[in-house]
């Protein structure tokens, strides 16, 4: 089964290794982590994500800023982000239908299974055939 590349970005280091450990438990994702938002496009450059989970406030540059130089990238325009905040509140982010400036949106804290599911909505469930590989 290939597993799904998830580049997650978050200037908390505690929060990007915990949540990297488990989803690479899961067995479906492996995890990069990237801790500082000016050097997310030459990460994603390397990595080839499948989807990118990513902080919105960040000390360096602001993860909107890098959704918006992400996006200008012919090679990384397809891929999908998910910006994964605290500057917003599940409240919040279920009266905007879990969207932010035209981006998807989990607001932590968040679980890992919260996660998976929002990675399973945007690039798919692994197929029952790899699924079957995985047993």
């Amino acid at each position: 089964m290939e597993k799904k590349r998830i580049l997650l970005v978050d200037d908390e280091v505690t929060f990007t290794e915990l949540l990297k450990l488990n989803l690479e438990q899961t067995g479906a994702y492996e995890v990069r982590v990237e801790n500082k938002g000016s050097a997310v496009v030459a990460a994603a450059r390397a990595f080839k994500p499948h989807l990118i989970l990513m902080d919105i406030v960040m000390p360096d540059v602001d993860g909107g800023q890098v959704a918006a130089q992400l996006q200008a990238d012919p090679r990384l325009a397809d891929t999908p982000i998910v910006f994964l905040t605290a500057v917003v509140t599940k409240r919040e982010a279920k009266k905007h239908q879990g969207i932010i400036v035209g981006f998807p949106l989990i607001a932590k804290p968040v679980s890992t299974e919260e996660v998976v599911v929002c990675i399973e909505r945007y690039i798919g469930k692994p197929r029952p055939t790899e699924m079957a590989q995985r047993a």
